[in-house]
This record gives structure tokens, C-alpha cells and sequence, in this order.
């Protein structure tokens, strides 16, 4: 007996100790999960994290594809980047089994298009791409439609995003079309609504978008709902507004990469972030949506009630997540890149 206790002791021992060996590599958007979380997980697994972090899903692809699915062990891209990470053979299907938290994440983020059976891909936050005003600027009682970045005052005042499904998506919703279209008519019409918007646009940009709008050098535009909450702390002047055409829907989820080297570890790590408490503090740090139902509970009142955080159905009417076009996402490149050089569509 005193063998086998010996013998258990140096097993945990050793496991222990290649735990606190092991250091699990996330790539992820900046500003994404607190430090003070990373730095918990590893307190209580002594897996140490080495956080890297990417401004664009296409900046993300290019890398994992670069290096051929090795060199990190958990990645964060968005809605149906998941889909053309795995068609590149660059992902690892998920062992639902280690991450028994997933049973507290939302159905209704689950089974999507770009991931039927969630294989590859867990859900982390979520969130929209609405309009933001400056009431001191703008009446927002006057502004309901993306239609609405086209009227003449607005000239030179106009923050868009610098993501190309995500502008051509609002201009397709302003056009009366799909943001998962996969018409180029319908594509071209959008890139047309663009090119008359293009005049009025001051600045494209994802990753500063808060400074733009809280320094006032904008006035209106579009802007991912977390990111609005977090300026309206600097300056309460902006308001958001869910469009009655729809609002741009995206998720971000974690994967696990085809050659991650620890792939033990990346389960772990997940099933750690979809603990509520934990993602109750990643929601309060960042101010995005969370599909962590259990978390939700935990949240203050002001957050449960607020409807940027977490909006109705009817907030989202005619609203659509971002899904995979395709063959037709050269399409969308196309007219994007003759948006940006000054050519009209063709």
C-alpha cells in the first residue's frame, strides 16, 4: 500500500510538473481577455501562456496558413473564417468531451453555417456592427438605416470599418440584399452604394476606431458594439443604434490548429474560459457579448439590462451573422479593392 501511495504521488508529481513545464501558445484580437485572467489560469493549471495577437482575420489566415497550422495551440477567428481555416486542412477537430463548459454556451450560437456540428470551433464572444452617433453632433432619433450615411451633412464626418465583408455588408443590407449575398449584381449594387458613400468617408479603420469617434474627428459610422460601449465611457455623447435594415452579426470562437504541440493544454485552456465566473470577467473588461448563459446570470443589473451588450430580437430583426460566400468572396475582393484604389465597379 505504501508502494502504490509512493507510487501516485510521484505520477501527480510528474504531471504536475510537465503542467507547469508547458507553456500553451493563444493567438487572439487584442484587447480580448484580461491579463489577470491569462495570469489565474496559470496559477491554477501552471500551464504558462504566451498570448500573440492579430488585427484582422485575414492577417490571422495568412499566418496559420504561412506556417501550416503549427506554432500555436488556440486561435480566435471570426464566424466563417472557421470554415475556410478548415477547408485549408489547417484545423483540428474539437474532443467535445474536455470541455464539459460547453454546455453553458447559448444554442442559438451553436450549429452555424460554418460550422454544422461545432467540429472545430467553440464560442467565445459575439457581437454586431451597428451605427454609432454623436448626439451632440446628431440627433439619433433621425438616424435608423445605414442608408442614413449618405445624407450631405454628414460629408467628411464618416467612420467605416476596414473589413471588407463587413462594409460590404452593411451596404448590402442598405441595398435590400443579403450580407451573405453571393450575387455579384447584388455585390455590385453594394460596392455602387459604397462608392457613392466614399466621399463622406474619413477614415476606414478597425483597431482605432474608439479613439476616432471619443476625439470627435468622426461623427457617425459603423462600429462593432462592444467597441461603442467602451468609447461612450470616454466620451457619453456617442449612442448605438441597431439599423432597421440589420445589423452586421458576427462570432469569434476558439479552435485548436491542425499541428498545435498542446493540444492537451488548448481543451483545458477553453474549458477554462467558458467557465461563467471567468467569462463574466472577460465580458466587464471588454464590454462584448457573451453566449455564456451561466455568465449572463453573474453579470450586474446595468449589463443584464443593456440593450447594446445584450439586445432583443427585436434589436436584431433583419439582422444575419456572417457566413461563408464561398466562390464568391473573390468577388467581394474585387470590388472592394476598386473601392479602396477609387475605381468604380464594373
Amino acid at each position: 500500500m505504501k508502494k502504490l501511495c509512493a507510487l501516485l504521488i510521484l505520477v501527480l508529481w510528474a504531471t504536475s510538473a510537465q503542467a507547469a513545464r508547458q507553456t500553451l501558445v493563444v493567438y487572439n484580437w487584442s484587447e480580448y481577455i484580461p491579463q489577470e485572467v491569462l495570469t489565474d489560469f496559470t496559477k491554477e493549471t501552471g500551464i504558462r501562456v504566451s498570448y500573440a495577437t492579430f488585427e484582422s482575420n485575414e492577417a490571422l489566415f495568412a499566418k496559420i496558413k504561412l506556417q501550416r497550422g503549427k506554432g500555436y495551440d488556440v486561435i480566435v477567428p471570426s464566424s466563417y473564417f472557421i470554415d475556410l481555416l478548415r477547408e485549408a486542412g489547417l484545423l483540428d477537430a474539437i474532443d467535445k468531451s474536455k470541455i464539459p463548459n460547453l454546455s453553458n454556451i447559448d444554442p442559438r450560437v451553436m450549429g452555424k453555417p460554418f460550422d454544422p456540428e461545432n467540429t472545430y470551433s467553440v464560442p467565445y464572444m459575439w457581437g454586431s456592427a451597428g451605427l454609432v452617433v454623436n448626439k451632440k453632433h446628431i440627433d439619433p432619433a433621425t438616424v435608423t438605416s445605414w442608408k442614413d450615411l449618405l445624407r450631405p451633412e454628414y460629408k467628411g464626418r464618416v467612420l467605416l470599418s476596414d473589413d471588407l465583408r463587413d462594409t460590404l455588408g452593411i451596404a448590402l443590407k442598405a441595398t435590400g440584399h443579403s450580407i451573405n449575398s453571393k450575387s455579384e449584381a447584388e455585390i455590385k449594387e453594394a460596392a455602387e452604394f459604397l462608392q457613392k458613400l466614399y466621399p463622406s468617408v474619413r477614415v476606414f479603420d478597425v483597431a482605432a476606431s474608439k479613439q476616432t469617434f471619443v476625439t470627435e474627428e468622426v461623427h457617425i459610422g459603423m462600429m462593432w458594439n462592444g467597441d461603442s460601449l467602451v468609447a461612450a465611457e470616454s466620451n457619453p455623447d456617442l449612442t448605438f443604434i441597431y439599423p432597421q435594415d440589420g445589423a452586421v452579426l458576427w462570432l469569434d470562437s476558439f479552435a485548436i490548429p491542425k499541428h498545435a504541440a498542446n493540444k492537451e493544454a488548448a481543451h483545458i485552456f477553453i474549458n477554462y474560459m467558458l467557465r461563467p465566473d471567468v467569462a463574466k470577467r472577460c465580458v466587464e473588461a471588454y464590454m462584448y457579448s457573451t453566449p455564456n448563459l451561466e455568465a449572463i446570470k453573474l453579470l450586474p443589473a446595468d449589463l443584464r439590462e443593456n440593450r447594446v451588450l445584450l439586445p432583443t430580437e427585436e434589436d436584431l430583426k433583419n439582422s444575419e451573422f456572417l457566413n461563408s460566400v464561398g466562390n464568391a468572396l473573390p468577388v467581394y475582393e474585387k470590388y472592394w479593392k476598386e473601392l479602396k484604389t477609387g475605381i468604380s465597379p464594373r
